[in-house]
């Protein structure tokens, strides 16, 4: 097993999950099986009761893991299924070892930070890295580990400890230690300034760990005497101080990796059994870089959301739009809007941004409102819900956002008008959506339905099994802990709301579509964590065919996508006058 270990500089928030994940594609297109594991030095257990504020979106993993965004990036970028073990927090590895403490394991022993955290750490790096995360069900050969934070922060320190000892017991051709940098460039000077990059090798080499590659982020291309600099300083050769600036699209980052002789050197470092050259991965990777700089034709999505202060909270979303709109070869436009400023008491407190908001959503091409928490803006998300409804407008409503379809439905047509869920009105005496009766509404970490769960369809009559490749069922991701009322589908089918999708059981509704309507769709579980570059989300592929007036053409095309919305499987690009080619979408399984 090689072990490839990045760290950071004295700043945060500067790409180093998007380096770790792009490092991690160019080996795998090596022919390498590559896993990834992400350290977080918070005390927190998890990210499921995280604010989208602070940290952005929760990202679900199949096994009901709630993590960082981070490993939503290792999975998008990898194609890989990681677990929940595959994040390691300060709070679960402290846990682990005072369990341990208590059954006894330390024999009375003393327990302290070194060796019994520091020892915790590299047994579970261990033994973590060896579980398959392909699909062929390969052990990986190379592990990328991610370490947050910033170096010297008091919190990573016994990480770093860890990580120190870990070197040595692995040997040194099988540990490599990245380090991800700021170099700064003030607008005032324009100069390009290394210091704070020297000063971050420094303060890491006093705690035992030497960089073997410096990646420098930085606005634009690294001057050569800036990288001389660094490599003095910082006691390297100038092949190893890698310059990562600013791209178009951060699909061109694992290809600005490749260029400057990444792979070369982990051939050398690391001795791996790789050939030279990176093959097919790549290249589709470049197809996707050079359409995206291409686009001409824009999709608009309304994007309509409560937590639109912090565009991370809605990043698994945006990222599976992308998705789908290079399939379709489409330049993406999000038109955030905060669902209270769709209210009417908005109108008569601040008219105009009553009107702006207004006006973002009248103009969009289509209408996501994707999940969420909390009763704040849902009657504005209702009336965003009502106008797509009845002006045909393309509508994909995500966890909450099929929920208050249905209220919306049931309040406007069904002639219900408190219909309500339980979570936002429990006395209302048409309750369309309830709790689900196994999760306590006292606790809030991990008691959601979490995780990969298998929705069935009811009917071969439905956009949403023709969009998913004509499977009996589909697995998705969920994270809810409402649902809709089964006790009133009968009264909603009757009025064109079909259920065309239920758990196994057949007691949960998963996924609802309206008769008569160009695109009026919503699902239960989150389709966003499984979208992928090169695979996008049938639902959110659906939302953007609709939206640009073609999923009829698609749909009458057998579910395919023309060749010049594909990605080669050699060398070449996609040919336009070659024949139709099947796009493989995600999250199908036939098993």
């Amino acid at each position: 097993m090689k072990y490839i270990l990045g760290t950071g500089g004295f700043m945060s928030g500067i790409g180093k999950g998007i380096i770790a994940s792009s490092v991690g594609t160019i080996l795998k297109s090596c022919g390498l099986h590559v896993t990834s594991i992400k350290i977080d030095p918070y005390i927190n257990i998890d990210a499921g009761t995280f604010s989208p504020y602070e940290h952005g979106a929760v990202f679900v993993l199949d096994d009901g893991g709630e993590v960082g965004l981070d490993l939503g990036n290792y999975e998008r970028f990898l194609d890989i299924r990681l677990t929940k073990d595959n994040n390691l927090t300060t709070g679960k590895i402290y846990q682990h070892v005072i369990n341990k403490e208590c059954k006894g394991d330390y024999l009375g022993k003393t327990v302290q930070v070194v060796p019994h955290i520091t020892d915790a750490v590299q047994e579970w790096v261990m033994r973590q890295a060896l579980i398959p995360v392909d699909q062929d069900g390969l052990e990986p050969q190379v592990c990328i580990i991610e370490l947050g934070g910033t170096v010297g922060a008091i919190e990573s320190t016994p990480f770093i400890e860890a990580f120190r000892q870990f070197q040595f017991k692995v040997k040194r051709e099988n540990f490599c230690n990245i380090v991800v940098s700021l170099v700064p460039q003030p607008s005032s000077t324009k100069e390009q300034k290394s210091k704070p990059t020297q000063n971050s090798v420094q303060k890491l080499r006093e705690l035992g760990l030497s960089p073997d590659l410096i990646v420098c982020r930085c606005s634009d291309p690294l001057e050569t005497s800036v990288k001389d600099k660094i490599s003095m300083f910082c006691h390297v050769e100038p092949e190893q101080v890698i310059c990562v600036q600013n791209v178009s699209s951060i699909y061109r980052v694992p290809l600005l990796l490749e260029e400057q002789g990444v792979v070369d050197y982990f051939l050398r470092r690391l001795n791996l059994p790789i050939e030279r050259q990176p093959q097919k991965l790549l290249t589709k990777w470049k197809e996707m870089a050079d359409r995206d700089d291409h686009l001409l034709e824009t999709c608009s999505i309304a994007l309509v959301g409560k937590y639109t202060k912090n565009l991370n909270s809605y990043a698994s979303v945006t990222k599976a739009l992308e998705h789908s709109a290079l399939a379709i070869n489409h330049k993406l436009e999000i038109k955030y809007i905060d669902p209270t400023d769709l209210e009417p008491s908005t109108l008569q407190e601040d008219p105009v941004l009553y009107r702006e908001a207004w006006q973002k959503l009248c103009s969009a091409h289509g209408v996501l409102v994707p999940g969420g928490f909390g009763v704040r803006g849902t009657e504005g998300k209702i009336q965003a819900i009502g106008w797509a409804r009845k002006q045909k407008k393309p509508f994909l409503g995500v966890c909450l956002g099929m929920q208050l379809a249905v209220v919306e439905f049931s309040r406007n047509v069904l002639g219900w008008q408190d219909a309500n869920s339980t979570e936002f009105d429990s006395k209302t005496s048409h309750p369309v959506v309830i709790d689900m009766p196994e999760h306590s509404p006292e606790q809030m970490g991990g008691t959601m339905r979490l995780g990969k769960r298998r929705t069935v369809f009811q009917t071969k009559n439905s956009v949403m099994r023709k969009l998913y490749g004509d499977p009996e069922f589909v697995e998705e991701r969920h994270r809810h802990r409402f649902e809709v009322n089964p006790v009133l589908k009968r009264c909603l089918e009757e009025q064109g709301l079909k259920f065309v999708g239920q758990d196994v059981e057949g007691e949960r509704m998963e996924i609802v579509e309206l008769e008569d309507h160009p695109f009026f769709v919503g699902v239960q579980y989150h389709p966003e964590f499984l979208s992928r570059p090169i695979n996008p989300s049938p639902p959110y592929l659906g939302l953007l065919l609709a939206s640009v007036e073609r999923l009829s053409h698609y749909l009458q095309k057998g579910w395919r996508l023309s060749p010049r919305n594909t990605y080669s499987d050699g060398s070449g690009s996609s040919s336009p006058d070659s024949e139709i080619t099947e796009l493989k979408l995600s999250s199908i399984n036939h098993d």
